[in-house]
């Protein structure tokens, strides 16, 4: 991999880091209520994310790269709809 590709995917993985410590911090403040449901699948849901980046960019052909990019498509489209909902909710402003 080229280093360009590899800094990029650094810079990528530590944002979405950033993103699970912000969703971790957010969720601590969610009523109790929603432990085992929307705090849960928020918090799975922007792990995944991170995870996803990490283990994709170490995959050598194309398909498998495009692979974990898919999923983490879609964890990051759950986590928006989390969001959403959790406004909804009145949990977060």
């Amino acid at each position: 991999m080229e280093k360009s590709n590899t800094s990029k995917g650094l810079m990528v993985l530590q944002k979405a880091h950033l993103l699970v410590l912000a969703i971790y911090k957010v969720t601590k403040n969610f009523p109790k209520k929603e432990i085992y449901a929307l705090t849960k699948q928020v918090r799975r849901a922007s792990v995944s994310i991170a995870a996803n980046i990490a283990d994709g960019c170490k995959k050598k052909t194309i398909p498998n790269k495009l692979n974990f990019l898919n999923i983490l498509e879609g964890s990051l489209k759950e986590v928006k709809y989390y969001i959403v909902l959790a406004k909804d909710l009145d949990c977060i402003k």
